[in-house]
């Protein structure tokens, strides 16, 4: 089994951890309303995925 010869220093440490962030959602345009909304997710604006009505919109009432 490997072994360290010796302790990594907290510098290497910390630059190696400064890669393990969180990459941001991407946002993609909705095809309907032309608004931002997350890849794969029902439209916050209009209510629609893939094409059809799934949910009332909130701006309608």
């Amino acid at each position: 089994m490997a072994v360290p010869k010796q302790k990594q220093s907290h510098s290497r440490t910390t630059k190696r951890r400064s890669q393990h962030k969180v990459a941001q959602p991407a946002h993609n345009e909705c095809p309907t309303c032309h608004t931002p909304r997350i890849p794969h997710r029902v439209c916050p604006n209009c209510g629609t995925y893939r094409g059809r009505e799934v949910v009332t919109a909130s701006g309608d009432q």
